[in-house]
């Protein structure tokens, strides 16, 4: 069996990690597997490019004029949503055609467009999807936060501001999609159960298998290692308690830092002792930006690409926070909870499922500050040992490579066999 894995980036970005992770755990179990990407950042030869071309950065920049036009010429939002009105066909590679199933991950920002994607499917081809945001199964957004309208029809679409037409973008792609997922049987992929049974409510998945398998984590990698020694060889205080905080890009709003500042401060006044034995690691981009925002020290550490520091900066911490206002199954929390670090996290998305409340973490109110504080501190003064062996051995449990490659298998071997 060969499956090739498409995704926009080999690299950056959550989807990428976790596309990559999967391949090398498919591999490991003896199924042959390739990555597919138009942003090719390794010289690895299981990662095929597309062609280069200098249209590739334009077919980016025209899908973007085209949502600013719909936006009324306003800037905000118009990464939160894609329309797909470029792209470029991989159906004519060598890679397609030689592959046996294909496995669609993130495909936005100009990679597919939806007549790529129609050309995919009228290959007669199993096509598996991996829904790591909303995309899929909605108009244009990639989270629809408390919007609905993708259980019947995308229209009036209310992250543009042409969204007082009912034939506005959101409208024509979601018909589309429509139209395009009629043509044969999709096994679409949640990576957590929160996103399969959104996608079970939208009307475009009517008659499709929808499932629900989690990103698998090399545990060879991200493992408990000795937490003062890596605080020594990085240069953190042994006595401490630190707190680590980390996004793409910090300033994201629905990364949720300013409830996670205001927690900080809700510490500091009502817990000044242990406030004062508090510090904490933010990484990502634009951490720099929010120094004056926490009372406590911070370690600003830009976007980390190499796994092993990544490691090495979970194992330093005594907890992992994520205030994410609207998440799947962040990888984060895999990693932290594989290296044996209880984490912090709103009731929402994905996260409950992965953080079990005060068994291997804390799972705060949603948009509860004053709560999240109280994570933060029962989290630090609970029996951490227990705590730090319950996070690993739930890792191990769910996103071992083995357990989630054998799952994909099944999906694969269903699909090839036209059990779909």
């Amino acid at each position: 069996m060969r499956v090739l894995l498409v995704n926009t980036s080999e690299r950056t970005g959550g989807a990428a990690i976790a596309c990559n992770r999967l391949m090398n755990a498919l591999k490991k179990i003896n199924v042959k597997a390739k990555m597919l990407v138009r942003d090719k950042q390794s010289d690895r030869i299981v990662v095929v490019p597309i062609k280069p071309s200098i249209m590739l950065p334009l077919k980016f920049l025209w899908e973007r004029f085209v949502i600013f036009l719909a936006n009324r010429l306003r800037r905000k939002g118009i990464f939160l949503v894609d329309i797909a009105n470029t792209g470029t066909d991989i159906t004519k590679m060598r890679d397609f055609q030689q592959a046996d199933i294909i496995h669609l991950h993130w495909t936005n920002q100009g990679f597919l467009s939806m007549s790529d994607i129609r050309k995919i499917i009228r290959t007669g081809k199993p096509v598996v999807i991996t829904m790591h945001d909303m995309w899929y199964f909605t108009g244009i957004c990639h989270y629809a936060s408390s919007c609905q309208k993708y259980k019947t029809q995308c229209e009036h679409c209310e992250q543009l501001a042409d969204g007082k037409s009912p034939f506005d973008l959101a409208s024509r792609v979601f018909n589309k999609k429509k139209q395009i997922y009629s043509l044969a049987p999709i096994t679409f992929v949640g990576c957590s159960k929160w996103i399969a049974d959104l996608a079970r409510q939208s009307a475009l998945t009517k008659g499709h298998t929808i499932v629900n398998i989690p990103n698998p984590i090399d545990m060879n990698i991200f493992r408990p290692i000795d937490k003062m020694e890596v605080r020594r060889k990085l240069g953190f205080d042994a006595d401490k308690k630190i707190i680590l905080f980390g996004a793409q890009r910090i300033t994201d709003e629905r990364k949720g830092f300013h409830y996670l500042a205001e927690a900080c401060n809700l510490i500091k006044h009502n817990s000044p002792t242990l406030a004062a034995n508090i510090s904490i690691i933010v990484v990502g981009g634009d951490s720099a930006k929010i120094q004056n925002q926490i009372p406590f020290t911070i370690k600003s550490v830009s976007y980390v690409k190499q796994e092993e520091q990544m490691v090495e900066l979970y194992n330093a911490a005594d907890i992992y926070v994520t205030p994410s206002l609207q998440d799947n199954l962040p990888n984060t929390i895999v990693e932290a909870m594989a290296c044996g670090i209880p984490c912090v996290g709103f009731n929402v998305g994905g996260i409950p499922e992965m953080i079990d409340h005060k068994k291997n973490g804390y799972v705060a109110e949603f948009k509860n500050a004053a709560d999240f504080a109280q994570g933060i501190e029962w989290t630090l003064n609970n029996d951490y040992p227990a705590l730090s062996a319950a996070a690993h051995q739930k890792a191990v449990d769910t996103y071992s490579e083995t357990t989630v490659a054998n799952k994909f298998k099944e999906i694969y071997d269903n699909a090839c066999n036209g059990n779909i």
